[in-house]
């Protein structure tokens, strides 16, 4: 592996992490906070500096959710999949969604400008089906809602 500025740069961030003392968590949490995902050359970096294969590591990293392997987009839409958004059509929902933006769960527009995310129920079940936009509840929607709104955060990204 060649070391670049970023390569070098990741190697100090882990430099304090030691093989052998449990520390693949803490150098991934280091990476992730810093970049907010894990880039793929910081894998090998990890690998080197804790000697464990990329493969272990590569391994972690997609175990845990919390961890991401692409930059957070700019405006994140999260997909509500309780149970109380399912039964009110959410699926109609998600559809409307995958297809205006074109992109499917857990994937960014190719610009890093919106992303879309299944969430878990937060409680706010009064305004199923719903999404949130950066954080922000949005709901009740329909199909014909939910494409108007996907077409205009299109337009504004």
């Amino acid at each position: 592996m060649l070391d670049t500025e970023a390569t070098l740069e990741i190697q100090q961030l882990v430099a304090e992490f030691k093989p052998g003392n449990a520390d693949l968590l803490r150098a991934l949490h280091k990476v992730h906070h810093r970049y907010g995902y894990i880039p793929k050359e910081s894998m090998a970096v990890v690998a080197r500096q804790l000697r464990l294969s990329e493969a272990h590591v590569y391994g972690t990293v997609t175990f845990y959710s919390e961890l991401r392997l692409t930059p957070p987009p700019r405006t994140r839409i999260d997909w509500c999949s309780g149970p109380a958004c399912r039964i009110k059509g959410g699926e109609y929902v998600r559809t409307a969604l995958e297809s205006v933006l074109e992109i499917g769960m857990e994937q960014n527009t190719p610009d890093d400008k919106l992303g879309l995310h299944l969430a878990q129920c937060n409680g706010t079940c009064d305004f199923a089906p719903q999404i949130w936009v950066g954080g922000k509840v949005v709901g009740p929607l329909s199909a014909a809602d939910t494409i108007k709104l996907a077409r205009e955060l299109k337009e504004q990204a």
